[in-house]
């Protein structure tokens, strides 16, 4: 359930970034249209010469195509967030449109990373595992260790028994011959075992005891070292299930640094294309090194949208990860 949660999650965030994503192309193609229509208006006027339009064409072209693989890249991340959520076999299935609901905001939340190493070791999933498998061992190691006792058995039977129906009157002599017959009924059957005329009982007692080097032995050996290895490897297992929240306590942290640094960057290169813009109208620059700064602009807001989804699906992770063990998503 935690694993198929922390996927679905994954490819919702997917979708939203993925929107957010080609909405920056876009802005980036429509910087590079203005930049184009300026250049035209330039031209005609003479402060610039045509081969400046030739080269805010490549630019719109070059736009144009992120746009389209960002397009792309929305109507992929909108299938796997579909695949995971919605009935296959329902007559739309693939043509329902899905709109997320969250801003690619950044949403921080303070962590603590020791209460989550403690919370990880007493629910995650795997050490639960391991833990019922040493409970088995244990039982195990009880048996076998009760298989090399001695074994004494006492057995008592207790029976009543009696005879019915026709029998046959013989004369002197063996196997003599018949004289008549006798009946008798079966509620006097009924009577003799009622009555315990003819009772049967035998009492016996069998001691066994297991001589040399004997199976159950061999097993409660067999039992005992499984149970020593099942114990090195939960302590194992405990600093690897530290380790890992660690790890993924880290990675947010990490990438909110990462927010913030990125987050700076959009804001130069935002300062840095409105002073090449300016310093273009003036004649001090070059549609070249604006065309560079309109790159450099959507580059860093992509950087900073990408940081943005990384710091949220490692607060994902950082969820699961005190559950589960993290594997890959999807």
């Amino acid at each position: 359930i935690v694993q198929t949660q922390r996927n679905v999650r994954y490819a919702y965030w997917g979708l939203v970034f993925a929107q957010s994503f080609l909405e920056v192309q876009r802005q980036s193609l429509e910087l590079a249209e203005e930049s184009l229509r300026n250049n035209r208006t330039r031209v005609e006027v003479g402060t610039i010469a045509p081969i400046d339009i030739v080269e805010a064409e490549s630019e719109v072209a070059r736009n144009e195509e992120s746009v389209i693989i960002a397009e792309a890249d929305v109507d992929r991340a909108e299938d796997q967030l579909r695949i995971l959520i919605f009935d296959p076999d329902v007559s739309d299935f693939w043509s329902i449109q899905l709109q997320p609901s969250d801003n690619p905001i950044l949403q921080a939340r303070t962590i603590d990373v020791n209460a989550a190493v403690r919370y990880a070791l007493d629910h995650r999933t795997d050490l639960d595992t391991l833990d019922k498998n040493i409970q088995n061992t244990d039982t195990d190691i009880r048996f076998y260790h009760n298989q090399r006792l001695p074994d004494v058995n006492l057995q008592v039977n207790y029976s009543l028994s009696g005879v019915g129906g026709t029998e046959f009157l013989r004369g002197e002599g063996f196997l003599g011959p018949i004289t008549g017959t006798e009946q008798t009924s079966f509620g006097s059957v009924l009577g003799d075992i009622f009555s315990n005329d003819f009772p049967n009982w035998t009492v016996g007692v069998t001691v066994a005891y297991p001589l040399g080097t004997s199976a159950a032995k061999a097993n409660l050996q067999r039992a005992r070292l499984e149970r020593t290895q099942a114990d090195v490897t939960r302590r194992s297992l405990e600093v690897r299930i530290a380790a890992d929240v660690r790890n993924a306590g880290r990675n947010v942290a990490t990438n909110l640094q990462r927010v913030d640094a990125t987050e700076s960057a959009r804001q130069l290169a935002e300062r840095r294309l409105e002073a090449e813009q300016r310093r273009l109208e003036v004649g001090l620059s070059t549609s070249f090194l604006v065309f560079q700064a309109q790159r450099d602009l959507g580059s860093a807001r992509n950087r900073y949208l990408r940081a943005i989804l990384d710091y949220t699906r490692s607060l994902v992770d950082f969820d699961a990860v005190q559950e589960v063990p993290l594997g890959g998503p999807f």
